[in-house]
């Protein structure tokens, strides 16, 4: 939260996930509260609720592209922040409970994500096992501890949390993914820029019409701001209606960035600011256009004010 560092985390749980993982890279986490909460809509319900000052979700994964639930999620609802992001490489272990082999295997439970991300192995490996999908990797570790399932594919952390042992390890298809999470926090003003920022948002089309894509992805190329991500959602109102999930360089404190959210402010339905943040990647910044600098944007609106007052 900015101005106050938080003191209760709420994160996917329960405990062993991913997102337990990447909420323990903050320093705050270490002295605060962490509240696992049993989907990604309890996390951030609980944000909004008051119940957390914060909460650490998924929001995209390298190889799976972008988590549904939070996405939809941060687009409606009452507003909440993006004030940091965290990279976190993904890996993978087969976890059993201490005895079992790899033939007395009939069930593997595990989130959606990591099944798509270790499919081929699971099919080369456990070829007759049924897959059973699951809230998160660690519930399917939970589920493992509990006699529910024989196998899960999940964290190696969930293995200390529920006592399992790792038959197998580094079982993902491609073992250089990583998951984007997102700590989100209560409305407030955002961290100030550092130079290599990233702002998201999400632009509600006005309507179906030719070039309404277009007309958006214009106002930021005129002012030289690159896109780092654009997904389309449905709004779920009705078929045929999709609002844009946009993540951009830079900061909502520059000129350029600022003039062109007030311009997708003017024509779209609506726009909703998620933040501005660091990021979390080692990308050096790119260099502004000399024309969409802060002084260039000064410059003409000094130009501008001069042209009003009578003074050529």
């Amino acid at each position: 939260m900015p101005g106050v560092p938080p003191t209760r985390f709420a994160y996917l749980g329960p405990e062993g996930t991913f997102a337990e993982m990447a909420l323990r890279t903050l320093p705050a986490a270490a002295r605060a509260t962490l509240l696992p909460q049993s989907s990604v809509a309890a996390a951030i319900d609980s944000v909004r609720g008051g119940e957390a000052d914060a909460a650490v979700v998924p929001l995209e994964n390298s190889v799976e592209g972008s988590v549904p639930s939070t996405v939809d999620e941060l687009a409606t609802g009452d507003p909440l922040l993006i004030t940091r992001e965290i990279l976190l490489p993904v890996s993978f272990a087969l976890l059993v409970r201490p005895g079992t082999t790899g033939d007395s295997i009939g069930t593997v439970a595990t989130h959606p994500h990591a099944e798509a991300q270790c499919r081929n192995w699971l099919r080369v490996h456990l070829p007759l096992a049924e897959v059973v999908l699951t809230t998160s990797t660690a519930a399917a570790a939970a589920g493992v501890a509990s006699r529910q399932y024989d196998a899960a594919v999940a964290a190696p952390l969930a293995a200390e949390r529920y006592r399992l042992a790792a038959l197998s390890t580094g079982i993902a298809d491609r073992p250089d993914a990583v998951t984007r999470f997102v700590l989100l926090s209560r409305p407030g003003p955002p961290p100030e820029p550092t130079g290599r920022d990233k702002t998201t948002l999400v632009a509600f089309i006005s309507d179906d019409r030719t070039g309404a894509l277009l007309e958006v992805l214009t106002e930021f190329a005129v002012r030289g701001i690159s896109l780092t991500r654009i997904e389309s959602r449905p709004t779920k109102d009705r078929m045929g209606r999709y609002c844009f999930t946009l993540d951009c360089e830079g900061h909502l404190f520059e000129a350029r960035v600022g003039q062109a959210l007030m311009a997708l402010r003017r024509i779209c339905a609506d726009v909703r600011y998620l933040g501005s943040y660091p990021r979390a990647d080692v990308v050096p910044a790119k260099d502004v256009p000399p024309t969409t600098t802060d002084a260039a944007f000064a410059d003409a609106a000094a130009w501008l004010a001069r042209l009003q007052e009578g003074r050529l």
